[in-house]
């Protein structure tokens, strides 16, 4: 891909070749390789498990239902997107079993989303294949390697970095 990006950007003097250490756009492009390669095993993990429906964005909205529930205006603020945009996304979600609707407990006016037994099981799921995922990681390059790439990342990335709303900055 960097090859693919130096092509069309024209490359010109002065800038640093697609694996040559210092090449500036080559860090995010491989931070975001080694994201894709990780959900993209996940995924095929979960299809193989009963979950081919289940979409990257899906696993944020799931999260951001949380434990305990949410209201649809609940769920658009921790994903940084409209009530609209979380409505369908609920609405997709509930359609495959993930998520169901329940009256509001202390208001009768609101509805909440809550994970379905199906929901709490793809979650459940992807934690382990995330562990999964991690293990090989480890085999490959060594533990120590890989506590130190997560140490960096740590003291690299802002405290609130684990944000819900990561699929709005990616459709923009």
């Amino acid at each position: 891909m960097a090859e693919r990006v130096e092509r069309e950007s024209g490359g010109g003097a002065g800038e640093a070749s697609p694996g040559v250490p210092g090449a500036g756009f080559e860090l995010p492009l491989l931070l975001f390789a080694g994201f894709r390669s990780l959900i993209d095993d996940l995924h095929r993990e979960l299809a193989e498990q009963g979950h081919p429906e289940v979409r990257p964005a899906y696993g944020y909205a799931l999260q951001a239902v949380g434990r305990h529930g949410a209201t649809a205006s609940e769920i658009g603020r921790r994903l940084g997107v409209s009530k609209q945009a979380a409505g369908k996304t609920v609405d997709r979600l509930e359609g495959l079993g993930y998520v169901e609707r329940a009256d509001d407990p202390r208001d009768g006016r609101r509805k909440l989303v809550r994970l379905s037994p199906r929901g709490i099981d793809v979650l459940v799921r992807s934690a382990e294949g995330f562990d999964r995922l991690r293990a090989e990681w480890v085999r490959a390059l060594g533990a120590e390697r890989v506590a130190a790439l997560e140490s960096d990342l740590r003291a690299m990335v802002p405290p609130d970095a684990f944000r819900l709303d990561a699929t709005s900055w990616f459709n923009g």
